[in-house]
Parts: C-alpha cells; sequence; structure tokens
C-alpha cells in the first residue's frame, strides 16, 4: 500500500470495534454514555444564578471563596485572569479536544461573568444588548457601530 493510502485510511474515522459475541466495544459503551442531552429550561438560567453568587462573594473572605479572592485583586487582574482562560480555550479549540474545549468554555463563561462584576456590568445589560441586537445582521451591525477616535485618526480601530 502506498504511503499516501495509508495515510488517508490513518485519517479516516474508525468504526467502534463489535466483541465476537455483538455486544458493544467499550469505546462504543462510552460514546453512548457521553451522549448530549439539551439542558432544561431551568439550566439555561444557571449564568443569572452563577453571577448573582459571584455578586453575593464580592465581600466575602478572600481565603475561602475564589470569587472573593479574584475580585480583591481588582479590574486589571481579573481582566488578565478572564484573558489566561480566553487563550486556554482558544488552544483546546484549534486542538480539537472538544471536552477540555468544553471545560475551558466553562471557565471563560465564569471568568467573565467575575469581570462584568468586577466593572459594574449587569447580566441584564448584556442580554438586553444580545436581544437588541438579535435579527440584524453582524455586518450591518458592526457597520453601525460609531468609529473610535483613534479609528478617525489613524484610519484603523486597533491601536497602533
Amino acid at each position: 500500500m502506498a504511503k499516501s493510502e495509508k495515510k488517508k485510511m490513518a485519517a479516516r474515522p474508525r468504526k467502534p470495534s463489535v466483541k465476537a459475541a455483538g455486544k458493544p466495544s467499550k469505546a462504543k459503551k462510552m460514546q453512548v454514555a457521553k451522549a448530549v442531552v439539551a439542558p432544561k429550561p431551568s439550566d439555561i438560567a444557571v449564568l443569572d444564578r452563577l453571577f448573582a453568587i459571584i455578586e453575593e462573594r464580592r465581600h466575602a473572605d478572600p481565603e475561602i471563596s475564589h470569587s472573593a479572592r479574584l475580585l480583591s485583586r481588582g479590574p486589571a487582574k481579573v481582566a488578565q485572569k478572564f484573558g489566561e482562560e480566553a487563550v486556554e480555550c482558544l488552544i483546546e479549540a484549534v486542538a480539537g479536544n472538544h471536552d477540555a474545549l468544553v471545560a475551558e468554555s466553562a471557565d471563560v463563561l465564569y471568568h467573565l461573568l467575575v469581570l462584568w462584576v468586577s466593572a459594574g456590568v449587569t447580566s441584564n445589560e448584556v442580554w438586553t444588548e444580545l436581544v437588541r441586537r438579535e435579527g440584524i445582521s453582524g455586518i450591518a451591525e458592526k457597520a453601525a457601530r460609531p468609529r473610535p477616535v483613534v479609528a478617525a485618526k489613524f484610519g484603523t480601530s486597533k491601536i497602533p
């Protein structure tokens, strides 16, 4: 078999093996166990519940509350931690690590909520903005945004 054919064979997804008795393999059982379950309507409010907990923990003892510890370090450290978590999430996405991406995505969402609390932004403000944008083309919405002063002076929205 030529090298290119071997590469093609290796790149093809493999079907889980079936034991001689016709029972599914351990790999197949694990796939079934990981079946995606749609969140219940009550689960969708998890971000609002988590936001409320983070707000409550703002004044808690930083020795016993991770949220309080993060918030006590100030907005710059909170933003730095959010950035670190976002990079970890990106790395897992690019690497194609599904389970790690799910876990890192949860970390990113948590640290984003901590950032909002630190900056005095409420979750309702963000949800309202998302509802406002709903149904609007992303291209049209972005074109309607005011250009930053930097863009007017240097012809770019990026800081030179």
